[in-house]
């Protein structure tokens, strides 16, 4: 493990993605002139606006709020919950500060790839539309800026690498480790359960798991979040030790102290900034997949829900069970994943903590799962395009296969003893290439991104200075209304 480590943290999360994914943030953020903290109300306002929205003066699959409860579903999960606890136990204190700086650089890097996503999106013969990242490096890099071999080469770099997620997948265990760690029930049989309701949830295709994440995302957010104020609050006067120790960590390094081995500074950069892109997703090119399916009148409509995607995502529901794990003191205990975070909570609020934890992860399990496997479909649409007579067919054997890996992991660590941090490490492994791949187009493409922007502030705020020949929609006509 310590090869794979090396592997991880020295090669693929090393300093090079790093920088990159910091550059796309501030390059953006700047070209934006700071356009997620501006106006980060109109984002909101977009969002809450679109809870009662169908999405009738758009054209796609889902409504604009089942997509962003899809892409919640998937982004606020087990990478909340067992993803910042292994954080913290490998980077201590200070990856949570590095967590934050994704956090605030992130929100505008995934309003740019949703944006995009959704102007570059195709319809299929049903007239049912998908897109994202395959769909904007093919046709904005390959065919309108016509760099067709780099548009080849980063996506074979980003189908290879979104495609091990598939094999090496953490969910699963995370949710089965902590259901089985808390009735102590059986680890395997809890992943065999879980993946039968996996099965369950899948068999309606997209708009089944949106029409089931617009039901249970918002009450789970509220639910895990109600917890975690509860426990911060009953411990307010550790808050400012907690703090210091964070923005100290974060440039000094975290000596050993109890069962925690200590911690440089370089670990708590690589680990906060895998952790965060893991959990909120902006740059890895996952969400898009899912908004590109959402009925909206202009792509960035809908990729202001991105930024409030994120802010959710991390500097909310991150945040809290970060100041969970350090408030109650556990975060120097000597656990790692669901196990240290499910120690805090019961720390927090006894074994009633424990069990409110348990069933979040259950239900944040069970929308992260199902929306990955959402946003997988996409890649095998995009690779097997809208000619192919046996599409159907090998889309119904992938959702077949889909749960399967997950439960094989799950058999794997319990049989060879794996703790959750090597199980971790495999997830970190399958988001290296992507991203790479991904923030390398969306730098590249960032011209289409401002002029969709400006476009959209032409049509809805300013309402004036409209270019009527501007097109909208990669392959639709010219929007003219007002």
């Amino acid at each position: 493990m310590a090869l794979l480590e090396t592997i991880v943290y020295d090669y693929l999360w090393g300093l090079p993605l790093i920088i990159l994914v910091l550059v796309a943030g501030i390059y953006f953020t700047i070209n934006t002139k700071f356009y997620q903290f501006r106006k980060f109300k109109h984002s909101a306002k977009t969002t809450f606006s679109n809870l009662k929205s169908d999405g009738e003066d758009g054209e796609g699959v889902i409504s604009p709020f089942e997509a962003l409860s899809v892409a919640l579903g998937a982004t606020i999960g087990v990478g909340n919950i067992g993803g910042v606890a292994t954080a913290i136990a490998f980077g201590g204190p200070g990856a949570i500060f590095w967590l934050w700086v994704a956090g605030l650089l992130g929100p505008i890097i995934k309003m740019a790839e949703i944006t995009l996503a959704v102007h570059y999106r195709s319809r299929d013969k049903k007239n049912e539309t998908y897109g994202g990242p395959t769909y904007y490096i093919s046709r904005g890099l390959g065919k309108e800026r016509n760099l067709k071999k780099l548009s080849k080469v980063l996506n074979f770099i980003f189908i290879c690498g979104f495609a091990t997620g598939f094999f090496l997948t953490v969910q699963n265990y995370t949710i089965s480790e902590a259901i089985a760690t808390t009735f102590d029930i059986n680890m395997i049989l809890v992943s065999a359960v879980f993946t039968l309701l996996l099965y369950i949830i899948i068999a309606g295709g997209l708009s089944s798991l949106a029409r089931y994440a617009a039901k249970i995302v918002p009450f789970m957010v509220v639910f895990y979040l109600a917890a975690g104020l509860f426990i911060i609050f009953k411990n307010i006067d550790m808050i400012p030790e907690s703090l210091r120790l964070i923005f100290t960590s974060a440039f000094n390094g975290t000596a050993a102290t109890g069962g925690f081995i200590g911690a440089t500074v370089a670990q708590a950069i690589k680990v906060g900034m895998s952790r965060a892109v893991f959990s909120n997703e902006a740059g890895w090119g996952s969400s898009p997949m899912i908004h590109a399916s959402a009925k909206t009148d202009h792509p960035v409509r809908q990729g202001l829900l991105g930024i409030f995607e994120v802010f959710m995502d991390t500097i909310v529901v991150l945040t809290i069970t970060a100041l969970v794990i350090m408030v109650t003191g556990e975060w120097s205990s000597g656990l790692d994943g669901a196990a240290l975070s499910l120690s805090a909570f019961e720390t927090g609020i006894g074994q009633v903590g424990r069990v409110i934890l348990t069933i979040g992860i259950f239900l944040f399990g069970l929308t992260t799962v199902s929306g990955i496997y959402a946003q997988i479909e996409v890649l095998l649409r995009y690779l097997l395009g809208n000619k192919s007579k046996k599409k159907e067919k090998i889309l119904t054997v992938y959702k077949w296969l889909y749960p399967l890996p997950g439960f094989i992991m799950v058999v794997v660590a319990v049989y060879h003893g794996m703790p959750g941090t090597q199980v971790w490490l495999f997830a970190d492994m399958s988001t290296a290439l992507p991203i790479f791949a991904n923030i390398v187009a969306l730098l590249l493409l960032s011209p289409k991104f401002i002029e969709l922007l400006k476009d959209y502030h032409a049509r809805y705020i300013k309402k004036k200075d409209v270019d009527e020949n501007f097109k909208v929609f990669y392959e639709e006509k010219n929007i003219k209304k007002i």
